[in-house]
């Protein structure tokens, strides 16, 4: 795959305002845009995107919810892709990319850094090289017409709702202290976060993977849960690689570079490197945000830590409900 030219390393504000994906003034502070929450300046940021974005036949997107392990999937699929290049085993010093910069810089976002910005037009993404890898947290209701057209393969990673909202609030709440937990229960319960209602995310993407399984011999979505890569990371890496077009040869599994993949990808290894646990970054227009803030836990349950059982039972009947009939279960 090819590689974005992004800007690294420390950014500075760039006039787009005071509200970036996570509002500051205001908790909460997101408005409804065809059937999900963002802020203004992301609707600009959509609009242009559905506008002006042409995909290719080979594109490759990788989509989130947020804070459903978006960081660890772009280091991934990176280094899948690019693994002839930029062999894992040999990562010892700061010679691989993954080691020289954040894992958010490496796979460019559809959406961010707003488009709107003069310095970030959506034109730059047709500076990539082919076959690009790409992410996005859009829903499918909000991709850009022309990746459904014509077929580009999306990987959707999932994570348990309970903690997706537990690392969203502690993202946001680095910004703006006075978002309680209590009042991102709330907004998320109603699905009036950003990008939300969550459930609606998921199965967005969860029916679509179900159509290219039924009508077509080659799958475009790869639907994945957060927890179950988390318990099987070698299987689903070779998942991710089949999926991807570049399948680990025999003489690959043998030599053990699929470990090497997950052992350079792994959150303790990831969130120990300098670029990742220090400085900042505007990765999304005018929010500047520590790096680290993108590595907290990665940790299956930590809701535990947050949650009552009661706000986590109310959570779960409320997805169930949601979900009723779908097969998509968490």
């Amino acid at each position: 795959m090819a590689m974005a030219k992004v800007e690294g390393g420390n950014s500075s504000r760039n006039g787009v305002g005071d509200e970036g994906l996570v509002p500051k003034k205001r908790a909460g502070l997101w408005i409804p845009y065809r059937g999900c929450w963002l802020t203004p300046d992301a609707v600009k940021s959509v609009k242009l995107v559905e506008e002006q974005f042409q995909a290719r036949s080979d594109d490759v997107l990788l989509v989130t919810y947020p804070k459903c392990g978006t960081t660890w999937l772009k280091a991934l699929a990176f280094t899948v892709t690019n693994r002839l290049l930029h062999p894992a085993h040999a990562a010892g010093d700061d010679a691989h990319p993954l080691l020289a910069r954040h894992p958010q810089d490496l796979v460019p976002y559809l959406e961010m850094p707003y488009r709107q910005l003069q310095q970030h037009p959506v034109a730059e993404l047709e500076e990539i090289a082919s076959p690009r890898l790409l992410s996005t947290h859009l829903p499918v209701t909000l991709l850009p017409p022309s990746v459904l057209d014509l077929g580009c393969r999306v990987v959707y990673l999932c994570r348990n709702p309970k903690d997706v909202l537990v690392s969203l609030w502690h993202f946001i709440h680095k910004v703006n202290q006075k978002y309680t937990i209590d009042k991102a229960f709330e907004l998320f319960c109603k699905g009036e976060t950003v990008y939300g209602p969550i459930w609606e995310h998921s199965l967005g993407f969860w029916n679509k993977a179900a159509v290219s399984e039924s009508e077509s011999d080659s799958r475009r979505v790869l639907f994945l849960k957060y927890d179950e890569m988390m318990a099987q990371p070698v299987e689903h890496v070779k998942m991710l690689a089949e999926f991807l077009r570049v399948p680990f040869s025999d003489e690959e599994v043998s030599r053990g570079v699929v470990e090497d993949v997950v052992r350079l990808c792994s959150f303790d290894k990831l969130k120990s490197v300098p670029v990742n646990s220090s400085g900042v970054c505007d990765r999304i227009g005018g929010l500047l945000m520590e790096n680290s803030s993108y590595f907290r836990a990665g940790k299956v349950g930590d809701w535990a830590n947050h949650l009552t059982q009661e706000m986590a039972n109310k959570l779960d009947a409320i997805v169930e409900e949601k979900l009723t009939g779908s097969g998509l279960t968490f």
